[in-house]
């Protein structure tokens, strides 16, 4: 799997690219797209502040309801410090803001592994009605614990995540949350944590309303899944996903062997390195109840070298 393409609906409504100046285009209704803002990384004719400028004078942003910040030059360079204090300074005219996505950037843009992002946690405080957050990029993103009652949905894309910003996750009060997806990656990428970093995600305590819980393209799949076999969270889950990452018999049995899965509505594997017996035990136990599953390999492919180690890979790295 790459970041192949931009994000094409978000928070429920399409997305609109803003154009680019000069570029004539009837404006849809403010409340009525996902309006996406992005400077163009090969032309650097405007930054992307400027561009966001632009939009606050265009459009009726008092009915903006979502919006996604795409590439703000070379992301690979320069971090997200500037747009993060352009959104807070502007949150005065975006009050039906309800969504946001920090980073939506494919690979000619920039490899995730290389986007620098910053601490986001100002925004949380700054738009205290939001209901969903994404973020794409685990360089230099931090997220330290908090408090925030209306958010739902909160997703964080990379090929690293660091411990510290899935510790920071784990401490936060979020008693609306019903969708969290951590892209867990590899630590040669950044993403140094441990099951151990999980235990506050799989206890629930502080997410009583937390009905999907993807925990994916994780190098340590096997071990996330067993940690899930006992985890009090999984009880009052609708979905599970431990997609992307390398998950081997090991895990799934480890999973199977824990507490029923048979309550959840879906169960998500895709990319995964199990084999085909272990599958089918997956599909004798869980298909009877109707769990819907998705247990696609993918191009999840092993490598063995000359002296017969065997290496498997998380679905997004670089």
């Amino acid at each position: 799997m790459t970041i192949g393409d931009h994000l094409q609906s978000f928070h429920g409504l399409p997305v609109h690219p803003f154009p680019a100046p000069g570029e004539k285009q009837v404006l849809p209704e403010p409340e009525g797209s996902a309006w996406r803002i992005a400077a163009d990384v090969y032309d650097a004719e405007e930054e992307w502040t400027a561009a966001f400028a632009r939009f606050l004078d265009a459009v009726d942003t008092s009915r903006v309801r979502a919006l996604i910040v795409g590439a703000w030059g070379e992301a690979y360079n320069s971090d997200s410090a500037p747009v993060v204090e352009a959104l807070l300074a502007a949150r005065d005219r975006l009050p039906a803001l309800r969504a946001l996505f920090l980073g939506d950037m494919v690979m000619e843009e920039s490899e995730i592994s290389w986007i620098q992002q910053t601490d986001v946690t100002p925004l949380f405080a700054g738009f205290p009605e939001l209901e969903e957050f994404g973020v794409r990029g685990g360089s230099e993103l931090r997220f330290p614990a908090v408090r925030h009652t209306g958010l739902r949905r909160l997703t964080m894309e990379a090929g690293g995540l660091p411990a510290e910003v899935v510790r920071g996750v784990g401490a936060s009060d979020l008693p609306a949350l019903e969708h969290l997806d951590l892209w867990l990656g590899t630590p040669d990428y950044g993403g140094d944590s441990e099951v151990t970093d999980l235990e506050p995600l799989l206890s629930g305590a502080r997410l009583p309303r937390l009905r999907h819980l993807a925990l994916r393209n994780s190098e340590m799949q096997d071990a996330v899944a067993a940690a899930l076999a006992s985890a009090p969270v999984v009880a009052r889950l609708e979905t599970l996903d431990l997609s992307m990452g390398v998950l081997t018999d090991e895990g799934a049995a480890a999973l199977l062997g824990g507490q029923p899965l048979t309550h959840l509505k879906r169960l998500d594997l895709h990319h995964h390195y199990i084999t085909e017996p272990v599958l089918d035990r997956i599909r004798q136990t869980l298909e009877p109840a109707g769990v819907e599953l998705d247990l696609d390999r993918g191009d999840a492919e092993e490598d063995t070298d000359g002296d017969g180690t065997v290496w498997r890979y998380v679905a997004v790295g670089e």
